[in-house]
């Protein structure tokens, strides 16, 4: 399997400090022994708009360096701008179409990522939940179309502990189906199916063919193996269905007091020792 890190850890997002470099993160995890990086937009390593030509490609070099790839890109939802795609304000809907399709650009220009993932939206008091579905079907769908011109595929991701919109994995099959784009696919994240009180393997099995990325991270956003979550059963699941894309930790950025290395360090050498004994 291949091994993808999230910088949310080493980033401004969501927990401000401790915070590194797009370079200083990259030269870590590749130190560590990942095969690629996951990037959220984000500072200070991603946000799209203060990047030039100039910077992404030394951005790319630094990747190419490091022979690091880049797994996926990750739009951040929230804060001030939003970026809600199911917002009830068609200009913030407008901005979070463009935001993600710069994003893209950004991936496709450092690395050549194929991938964007897509956190599906939420609605506000005063709206209903039919509105909002629609709003975020009619606004992945353009993105989508922008994508498949650039071969890349967008991922749904059920964010169940975030928002109220996309939570389970029946919602974002649904999502995908009512969508009907070939290029978007699905994707789900440990913490979430968690929060639920659900079975994370069972959303490998129930996802199958159409799962294309996942994020790992244990209880509390730890890293896996360390604070109750079956992992073996999520891993040999990825391995029965054929999953062939990024395994990528989600983690260590809940506090403060998190250490991005430890918890980087951690999570590969664990999935990795679970993994030379799946069946």
């Amino acid at each position: 399997m291949k091994y993808a890190f999230n910088t949310w850890a080493y980033s401004h997002f969501p927990c401000w400090v401790p915070s590194y470099s797009f370079e200083e993160t990259v030269k870590r995890l590749a130190k560590i022994g990942y095969d690629g990086i996951e990037i959220g937009c984000a500072q200070p390593q991603a946000w799209p708009y203060y990047l030039d030509a100039r910077k992404r490609q030394q951005m790319k070099q630094c990747l190419e360096s490091n022979k690091l790839a880049v797994s996926s890109m990750l739009p951040a939802p929230g804060g001030g701008p939003g970026g809600n795609i199911a917002s009830a304000e068609p200009e913030e809907r407008k901005w979070t179409i463009q935001y993600w399709k710069d994003c893209l650009d950004l991936g496709k220009d450092i690395g050549d990522c194929k991938t964007l993932l897509c956190v599906c939206g939420w609605y506000i008091f005063g709206t209903k939940k039919r509105e909002a579905w629609k709003w975020a079907q009619d606004g992945i769908a353009q993105v989508a179309d922008y994508a498949a011109g650039k071969g890349v595929t967008l991922m749904l991701e059920p964010t169940a502990t975030d928002s109220n919109l996309v939570e389970s994995c029946e919602d974002a099959i649904n999502m995908m189906e009512d969508i009907g784009k070939p290029n978007v696919k699905l994707m789900f994240d440990t913490t979430h199916a968690l929060y639920r009180n659900e079975v994370p393997s069972d959303y490998v099995y129930l996802m199958d063919k159409n799962l294309k990325h996942v994020h790992m991270a244990d209880y509390d956003r730890k890293a896996p193996g360390t604070a109750g979550c079956d992992f073996v059963a999520i891993m040999q699941a990825l391995k029965d269905v054929g999953y062939d894309g990024y395994v990528t930790m989600e983690n260590g950025f809940n506090a403060r007091s998190a250490h991005p290395d430890s918890v980087a360090r951690q999570s590969l050498e664990n999935l990795k020792a679970i993994e030379s004994n799946l069946k």
